[in-house]
């Protein structure tokens, strides 16, 4: 009976996760978690496109298996019982069953194995990128820089709760943005200042981590414009879930203009981005709400 219950909620689990309206289809469009949410963000890069493909294809073949082996139980259960079959056979080998019991797992996992290895190339194997951005990790913020386009470089704080404005989620807004163009391949150099952080964007399928004295490197090509939020991923201190990731995708036009301004601002002696703030007491503030 339990496996029975189990199979029906996984059933009903996939068939809502794959609903295309309601306000979780609505919340996901905007690159960003929703309330209740059983299924992975709505894909902004063809990575994760990709990677909620083979999500899909591992769920079908998983409940493919569990409903299988729970009819085969509930078939022995009826079938074999002491009532049903009070003289059992002595058979201790039968050729065709444990042939189909180990080619079957072979060709199940030949399945698996292909996407997989496609999937994992692509991420790890960078194409040519058209814009590099670096990102580093600090306790507890993150700091962008730009170096194809001279010395730009801000930090991207946390807004507290009391300075948010309507349509700013809480915990996931910054007050500054990573900019970039949309359709444009971007590398992505991640590393730490002081501890291990991690760098990560549910809706470009990217988490990486950012390690002292270590760069490591990954990529997204954004297909859509709008705001795309992250976190950091890994356990880095008192103030971990408050050093948000918010990733603005642009029009071309837009970025090459924005990129302009942010040099007058430059040569203007002007800071470039927002000045920073104290995170120890915007933690506080947050943890005390």
């Amino acid at each position: 009976m339990r496996f029975l219950i189990g199979t029906g909620l996984l059933a009903l689990m996939f068939a809502i996760g794959h609903m295309d309206g309601g306000f979780i289809a609505s919340a996901l469009a905007d690159g960003m978690p929703a309330p209740g949410e059983i299924t992975l963000q709505a894909a902004a890069t063809p990575v994760m496109e990709d990677l909620i493909a083979f999500h899909n294809l591992l769920l079908i073949i998983i409940t493919a298996i569990v409903v299988f082996v729970t009819l085969l139980l509930v078939y022995v259960m009826v079938r074999f019982n002491r009532k049903a079959n009070p003289t059992p056979s002595k058979t201790t080998h039968h050729t065709g069953i444990e042939v189909a019991w180990t080619v079957l797992p072979v060709v199940i996992l030949v399945i698996i194995a292909i996407p997989s290895f496609r999937l994992l190339y692509k991420e790890i194997v960078i194409p040519q990128a058209e814009l590099t951005v670096k990102a580093t990790g600090y306790q507890w913020y993150w700091g962008y820089e730009y170096p194809d386009n001279g010395d730009l470089q801000f930090d991207s704080n946390m807004i507290a709760d009391a300075d948010l404005k309507p349509g700013e989620p809480r915990l996931l807004a910054a007050d500054a943005a990573m900019v970039v163009p949309v359709d444009t391949t971007v590398r992505v150099i991640v590393t730490g200042a002081d501890v291990i952080h991690s760098f990560a964007v549910p809706s470009f399928g990217v988490k990486i981590d950012a390690i002292p004295g270590r760069l490591n490197e990954t990529w997204f090509r954004a297909t859509k414009t709008g705001m795309f939020y992250g976190q950091c991923s890994e356990l880095c201190g008192q103030a971990h879930a408050f050093m948000p990731i918010n990733i603005k995708v642009v029009p071309k036009e837009e970025f090459a203009a924005w990129l302009e301004q942010q040099k007058k601002s430059a040569d203007a002696g002007s800071s470039s981005g927002p000045v920073k703030t104290a995170l120890a007491e915007t933690a506080s503030a947050n943890t005390a709400r």
